[in-house]
């Protein structure tokens, strides 16, 4: 031990005669949640090149990695702390010996169990030591500070994420169930059941044959959710929500559906499709059953192709791999239901409308709202390019006309070529009528300012606007700080002043003596407008945000190009990037230092860069009470 440590002294003299100032290993701390009672603390070490730091489990000389935890009553530890990846073994010169290290990046993790319903701070130290080919540095110790959430927080947490899956299966459910009101399904449903009914020894095969078609449709359809989900995994559909062409081409792709429903013309799958599957069902068994499920999702596609096509579009925008099965799942469940149920109860045939106009006028309401939907992914790909060509006042006034000749539809004031002729108006179409009236009334003030809560998702935020300082706001609202554009602050969502430079809103932070909270987020990231207008608004939540912390929104998706000095290529998760826009810049420093790639995705940090308690996102802090929480949490861990 006495030789330990005199060549420990040694080496801190050797170090300490050198005039530069080392500091090769850069350390981070976050919380993963588990589930509802345990939390995984982790340490990422970032090591720079030709350094390495000593395993845990290191003997003969060097000082190893090690995390001490205080102890608390709050808390239980599970396990020890174990490292993500396995060191190296290699004969290390400086001690004579063969030791084991890590180099690159690394990261350990420690499981928690929370026994508290109050929040926590987490205490505690880690040791390393670090050394190069030719000399080591002295050994290091780091505090460790980190608030962890309440067991209660965590578990509102996963619910909210869990209702951002059933919300985006409900609202496919709905579409299946509208889908069924189509001329081209609609009709099918008397007549499917009627071919069980008839062609079945029994009634209880016939339900059991039914049951079976209804389980072939599910099927095709969640198939066709998998596949989406699988070809372009969770990093692309994220790409695609933030990616100029894709956003063009999703409108592209929405008008042409709008198109089709207005009675412009059918989409319609070959024939040779149609007729091969129509030739297969007739083979009976369960294969003949399929075959009959398979032949009505493409004799329908005319009219649920661009439901199932916008679906996925929105599914797969959110980010999120499991929002496209869970969308297809939700349609094709509304789908295969009636066809089940009639076939059990063929009574039930007698209660249900005659075909007729009415079908049509179903398919032209949704060419309305596809045409409405369109607008927001060009305001999407508009707000990446920072074009100002469809600004907020005028994608309202774009959508003022469009539910407002909706309404005049309804009303039948408006006609399609396909249209029956409409005698007199039904309680249900004025019922219609004056809602979407109503919505087109509601949104007039939005040209001048009103905040719009009940579609703030859609249209573009308030401060891009035609007015230099936003819809809304005036100069004298926005802020009183003459020096905000001198120090590279810039208006933000609320009027909330927020730098778009990370090394400056960081700098500007220490001097004031403030956490920053570190934003990444995007032109075209829906969610990132949903927080931004219904949780930011909220008073005590802008309190914090203009007053308490120092706001830095990094947009992933700014096109603004870098000085050709500043271009380069790297590689993140074995693909070659090409930095060669300020949003490409932003994207690799989220990837790089917090191994994800998703928006929204907050962060506060302390002045040397720690997060002070776990990252927030949509999914897991989309509401005013969770988000305030996670902001009063990070201020408690900054002040102790």
């Amino acid at each position: 031990m006495k030789k330990r440590l005199t060549f420990l002294i040694a080496l801190f003299t050797l170090s300490t005669a050198f005039a530069q100032i080392y500091n090769p290993v850069q350390w981070s701390f976050e919380l993963e949640v588990i589930d509802q009672n345990e939390v995984d603390f982790i340490a990422k070490a970032t090591i720079e090149e030709g350094w390495h730091m000593y395993s845990q489990d290191v003997e003969g000389g060097p000082v190893p990695t090690s995390f001490t935890f205080f102890e608390q009553d709050k808390i239980e530890l599970k396990g020890t702390v174990e490292a993500q990846k396995a060191a190296h073994e290699e004969y290390d010169s400086n001690f004579d010996a063969v030791l084991k290290f890590f180099d690159g990046k690394v990261n350990f993790r420690q499981r928690i169990k929370l026994l508290s319903k109050d929040s926590v701070l987490l205490k505690g130290e880690l040791g390393f030591m670090v050394c190069n080919d030719v000399m080591c540095l002295p050994p290091e110790w780091v505090d460790i500070k980190l608030m962890l959430p309440p067991a209660e927080q965590i578990s509102l947490a996963e619910k909210a994420k869990e209702k951002g899956l059933w919300s985006i299966f409900f609202i496919a459910f709905l579409s299946g169930f509208i889908a069924l009101l189509t001329p081209c399904v609609f009709p099918m449903i008397p007549m499917t059941v009627s071919f069980f009914t008839k062609q079945s020894k029994n009634k209880a095969a016939g339900i059991r044959n039914a049951m079976i078609y209804g389980l072939s449709i599910i099927i095709i359809y969640l198939v066709l959710g998998v596949a989406v989900s699988a070809i372009f995994g969770a990093d692309t559909l994220n790409s695609m929500a933030t990616n100029v062409y894709f956003n063009i081409a999703f409108f592209l792709l929405l008008i042409f559906f709008a198109a089709s429903f207005l009675g412009a013309f059918e989409i319609r799958m070959p024939n040779s499709w149609i007729n091969k599957a129509d030739s297969a069902s007739d083979k009976g068994g369960l294969i003949g059953i399929f075959f009959m499920a398979f032949t009505l999702a493409l004799v329908s596609f005319s009219c649920t192709g661009p439901i199932v096509g916008t679906l996925l579009v929105e599914a797969a925008s959110g980010g999120s791999y499991v929002g496209p099965i869970a969308g297809m799942f939700g349609f094709s469940l509304a789908i295969a239901l009636p066809f089940t149920l009639f076939a059990a109860f063929p009574g039930w045939l007698n209660s249900l409308p005659k075909s007729g106009g009415w079908l049509n006028s179903v398919k032209v309401v949704l060419g309305f709202l596809e045409l409405a939907l369109a607008f927001k992914f060009l305001s999407n790909a508009d707000l990446v390019m920072q074009a100002h060509l469809l600004e907020r006042e005028v994608f309202i006034a774009i959508w003022i006309i469009i539910f407002g000749l909706l309404t005049l539809y309804l009303l039948g004031k408006l006609k399609f070529s396909h249209d029956s002729d409409l005698p007199y108006i039904s309680v249900s179409r004025l019922f219609f009528a004056v809602l979407t009236g109503a919505f087109t009334i509601y949104m007039i003030p939005g040209l001048w300012g009103a905040p719009l809560k009940l579609i703030n998702a859609f249209p573009p935020p308030m401060h891009y606007s035609e007015s230099p300082y936003g819809v809304g706001y005036t100069q004298a609202a926005v802020s009183t700080d003459t020096h905000a554009e001198e120090d590279g602050r810039h208006l933000g969502p609320q009027g909330i002043m927020v730098f778009h430079d990370y090394e400056l809103g960081l700098e500007h932070a220490r001097s004031v003596n403030k956490p920053v909270l570190l934003d990444f987020t995007g032109w075209a990231c829906v969610n990132c407008r949903k927080m931004e207008e219904q949780v930011w608004s909220d008073a005590a939540v802008k309190q914090i945000l203009s007053e308490e912390l120092v706001l830095i929104s990094l947009y992933v998706d700014e096109r603004t190009k870098l000085p050709a000095s500043e271009q380069y290529e790297t590689t993140i998760a074995g693909k070659v990037k090409k930095v060669r826009t300020v949003g490409d810049k932003w994207t690799v420093m989220q990837a790089e230092r917090y191994k994800i790639n998703s928006q929204p995705y907050y962060l506060i940090l302390d002045h040397e860069e720690n997060a002070l308690t776990e990252a927030a996102n949509y999914q897991d802090h989309g509401s005013v009470d969770v988000f305030k929480d996670w902001l009063q949490r990070s201020l408690s861990a900054f002040s102790n």
